[in-house]
């Protein structure tokens, strides 16, 4: 991460798309297809590179694989911690297992399986947790993986990536394929923009600036870096706020360095990810200052609750995830800085509480709509009769 401290404004040398900020031109993908575009690369030039997946072959984006190699494909069916076991073997054996599954399912029903089998023993299989965060929307909180950064960079020997859009999930995927040991790669199920481009730089434990500016750091990864660069447009725009933004792909190993320089040259943090916001990419840029330069620092995370069933673009609105709330978040944290006063309760979490109950409300009355008045809704009782089909 090349030091600049006088610079605002877009990274050039970031090489970001040109229609950046214009919404008809940008385009929206999930970042689960730069992880199954990835994965096919990866195997032409590996041949022990094999993948097993948990019954989800389309939904993880393994499918291409599968029939591009299908001898090296094998499906478990919905057995994640036998998948993690059965990989942790095949390691050993000299292949490089990727396994596919829901991020709420591998690492999640399947942690000590790979904490055990995997990570103690140092073996070379690639976790791949798709459908992480909150943007799987209607599926609610049982699939809205949101504790999986924390839990999987604290595991030794665990290296742990989260991709900002599906360009970069297809790099992150070919460089975790050159690496040796275990890995944990997260990517989303709903469409995000995709913003980076092939010549944008890529390097496993680097960061790399996208926007330069001087008066806070916006520390950002996975899709949400999207809605970091929105938000310091907006201030820089309204306010004349200059934000630097930081991709931190990887979370583990950090780039503590990119972290150090930013809390040098700019006096303020915020960290964003569609995670908790404890533990995870927040919880490592925290320990990171406290043990360097300590400065002022805000979080922009799920707060500490688990998910919502709803649309996914409301949810993340509804969990104060999106450009308003960074930028509240970014107000709050330079107030900080110049020493003034600022409430209990950041304003950001204010807000996205009162856009929750909004949401609640309305996903209620919708439901309402759609149910018999003998059931406490508004639809009428002769609903409820069946059709006779002659």
């Amino acid at each position: 991460m090349k030091k600049n401290t006088k610079q605002s404004g877009l990274n050039r040398e970031a090489w970001l798309v040109r229609e950046l900020f214009d919404e008809k031109k940008l385009k929206h993908l999930p970042t689960r297809d730069g992880f199954g575009e990835g994965l096919v690369e990866a195997g032409k030039g590996n041949k022990n590179i094999v993948v097993l997946c948990a019954d989800l072959t389309e939904s993880t984006r393994v499918l291409a694989f599968k029939q591009a190699y299908p001898d090296r494909f094998v499906q478990m069916g919905v057995s994640e911690q036998s998948m993690a076991s059965i990989a942790a073997g095949m390691a050993m054996a000299g292949k490089m297992p990727f396994i596919s599954s829901y991020a709420c399912f591998s690492p999640g029903r399947n942690w000590e399986q790979i904490r055990t089998t995997v990570a103690l023993n140092n073996t070379n299989v690639k976790v791949a947790g798709a459908h992480a965060g909150v943007s799987v929307g209607p599926d609610g909180a049982t699939h809205q993986m949101v504790e999986d950064i924390a839990i999987m960079r604290v595991m030794p020997n665990m290296r742990v990536f989260v991709p900002c859009d599906s360009i970069e999930t297809r790099k992150a995927t070919l460089a975790v394929a050159k690496l040796s040991g275990p890995c944990y790669l997260r990517f989303a199920r709903e469409k995000s923009p995709v913003f980076t481009t092939l010549k944008t730089p890529y390097k496993v434990g680097r960061a790399e600036i996208y926007r330069h500016g001087n008066d806070l750091t916006i520390i950002g990864s996975g899709p949400l870096l999207y809605e970091a660069l929105l938000a310091a447009e907006m201030l820089s725009h309204e306010h004349g706020i200059e934000c630097r933004v930081v991709n931190m792909h990887t979370i583990k190993p950090v780039d503590v360095k990119a972290i150090v320089d930013a809390a040098k040259q700019t006096g303020a943090i915020v960290t964003v990810e569609e995670a908790q916001a404890a533990g995870g990419l927040a919880g490592v840029v925290a320990e990171t200052l406290a043990l360097t330069v300590p400065v002022v620092m805000e979080r922009v995370g799920v707060p500490d609750r688990f998910g919502e069933s709803g649309n996914p673009r409301e949810v993340q609105e509804g969990l104060g995830l999106t450009a308003p709330f960074i930028a509240l978040a970014a107000d709050r944290v330079l107030q900080r800085k110049l020493g003034n006063t600022v409430p209990a309760i950041p304003a950001h979490v204010t807000a996205a509480q009162e856009r929750l109950v909004v949401m609640q409300q309305e996903i209620l009355h919708e439901a309402l709509s759609r149910t018999p008045r003998k059931w406490g809704g508004k639809k009428p009782d002769a609903s409820l009769k069946s059709r006779r089909r002659d």
